[in-house]
């Protein structure tokens, strides 16, 4: 049974973000995170036995921390554009290593069906929570419209993501989310 510290846990997949954003998926590696984590020799593969249960437990604590975020946002925004705007905009700055990261997972899951799998789940997953924020908030998408709407700000945040750092503006990001909201929300900006 794997130890059970959650601080130690949380130190070795928020390292292991790290890497995947500045190494890629290749760069990760048990004695790398540990490293990374400022943690001894061994302590990774005490908590994940293989590489896919590291990248899963990344996975899974990308997850939580976009989680985590999207629960604070408690004061609606003033419309649904706002809201995705500043969403992609902190995205593709603030958060910039951890979407990174997961777009090196999703990759990955391409040859990895057990991580393929959890990546699955937890867009199951985001998709309910993100139907959800939005009827909380008072937004005007139709439930049928969340998985395109999820899918185009995917498509839209790998775009900004990998756009060189500080290449992204409020005004650029501002212009693909009034697509967006077009397409998916019939014009309700």
């Amino acid at each position: 049974m794997p130890p059970t510290n959650p601080a130690r846990r949380r130190a070795l997949t928020d390292a292991a973000i790290e890497l995947l954003a500045s190494s890629g998926v290749h760069g990760l590696t048990h004695r790398a995170v540990e490293k990374a984590a400022g943690l001894p020799q061994g302590t990774a593969s005490n908590y994940f036995r293989s590489r896919e249960a590291l990248l899963v437990a990344a996975a899974e604590r990308i997850a939580e921390l976009h989680h985590a975020d999207t629960a604070q946002a408690v004061d609606p925004p003033a419309s649904l554009a706002e809201m995705l705007t500043d969403g992609l905009l902190t995205a593709a700055t603030t958060h910039r290593a951890r979407y990174l990261a997961i777009f090196e997972l999703q990759l990955e899951s391409a040859r990895r069906p057990a991580l393929a799998a959890v990546l699955a789940g937890l867009g199951d997953t985001a998709a309910r929570i993100t139907a959800g924020h939005h009827d909380r908030l008072g937004l005007a998408v139709p439930p049928e419209k969340v998985p395109a709407l999820i899918a185009l700000y995917g498509g839209a945040l790998f775009t900004l993501v990998t756009a060189p750092p500080g290449a992204v503006t409020a005004g650029a990001v501002r212009d693909l989310v009034e697509v967006m909201v077009r397409g998916c929300a019939g014009g309700g900006a």
